[in-house]
């Protein structure tokens, strides 16, 4: 079964270009996680907003990860986190063409 991992977080910018070229070295150090699988990056300008959905091949892998996100964020300032893992339904994801194999 995967499992979903939800995060956001405040924060200050930056946003769009800007945070893709700020944030590449640490998108392509993410596909190197055990049992990462995809992640979409969110971001919400006008709320100062952003995080991700992650998926992983496991509960654990996504509690490893979240675990070790947490302590990195903790070091850019960031205490106010939230986050939720979900175990998927790959049934009912599949019917609504969901990325998930």
């Amino acid at each position: 079964m995967t499992y979903l991992l939800q995060v956001d977080f405040k924060m200050n910018g930056p946003f769009g270009d800007e945070m893709a070229e700020a944030f590449t070295d640490l998108a392509k150090s993410i596909n190197e996680e055990d049992g990462f699988m995809w992640k979409v990056w969110t971001e919400n300008p006008e709320t100062n907003e952003a995080g991700g959905i992650y998926m992983f091949e496991t509960k654990e892998t996504a509690e490893k990860y979240l675990n070790m996100h947490s302590k990195r964020l903790a070091g850019f300032g960031v205490t106010d986190l939230n986050a939720k893992i979900f175990a998927i339904n790959s049934k009912l994801t599949a019917i609504n063409k969901g990325p998930i194999n």
